[in-house]
């Protein structure tokens, strides 16, 4: 006999059949009460159980959107054998990745876009971008548990962001102009960090920063104190894995 399911299991395929049914209505009602209804009645999901699965009406359902895309990603990236590509490589394919998923869906995205910049919703775009990019940085191997761990993640939420706002309005074959727009963002992400490290070369500009680089060296990914073998503020020994994002800034977007 199939085993009973869980009322998680229950939700989240109330979830998906609302979601898949929402998809019709999004590029002519947004992101909104009125699609969510729709999408309620078309999937034939009980209304009860749908205020369970989506409390806050439309923002919730543009949030499962945005969120089950970065689980697809996770999934692929994990069964893919990312070994022959070199760092920047692994980041232009995970972001081309990315956009690709939802690129059947648009017209979605735009409005999810929409909806997240809007002042009510913007701390909830921010952090479906940080989470993105988080997802992203761990699939493709990221173990920093100090200052860098944030400032990788603010660093490709700028790029990500950037390239997913160009790709709304590309017109090219394939959206050629969109993954050329990808490399372009990132070759100056490369550029800025071997200048970064150059400066930070310099045994004068190490001496004028000597304070407040002591500073920052005790700054930690979430988690990482608390992490079995994790370093402390001294910076001993490293070990386990980054714990849940922090929110982050920038516009949110699917």
């Amino acid at each position: 006999p199939e085993p009973p399911r869980s009322e998680h299991d229950h939700l989240e395929a109330a979830r998906e059949k609302i979601l898949e049914a929402a998809l019709a209505h999004v590029p002519f009602d947004g992101w909104s009460t009125r699609t969510l209804r729709a999408a309620i009645r078309d999937a034939g999901v009980d209304p009860g159980l749908a205020r369970l699965a989506f409390p806050r009406g439309g923002i919730d359902l543009a949030l499962y959107f945005h969120r089950r895309a970065d689980r697809q990603l996770a999934e692929e990236l994990a069964r893919a054998d990312l070994s022959a590509m070199r760092i920047r490589e692994r980041i232009a394919h995970a972001v081309r990745r990315r956009i690709e998923l939802v690129a059947p869906h648009r017209e979605a995205v735009r409005r999810a876009a929409a909806l997240f910049a809007l002042p009510l919703y913007a701390p909830e775009g921010a952090r479906a971008l940080w989470e993105t990019v988080d997802t992203i940085w761990k699939a493709v191997g990221d173990d920093s548990r100090d200052l860098n761990w944030y400032t990788k993640r603010l660093t490709l939420g700028a790029v990500y962001s950037a390239t997913l706002l160009y790709w709304l309005g590309d017109a090219s074959p394939g959206f050629a102009n969109t993954w050329a727009f990808l490399e372009r963002r990132i070759d100056e992400v490369m550029r800025f960090e071997k200048a970064k490290a150059a400066v930070a070369g310099n045994p004068l500009v190490k001496a004028a920063c000597w304070a407040p680089m002591q500073l920052l060296k005790l700054v930690r990914a979430p988690g990482a104190r608390d992490a079995p073998g994790a370093p402390d503020a001294r910076g001993s020994a490293a070990g386990g894995a980054a714990a849940s994002p922090a929110p982050g800034a920038g516009p949110g977007g699917s």
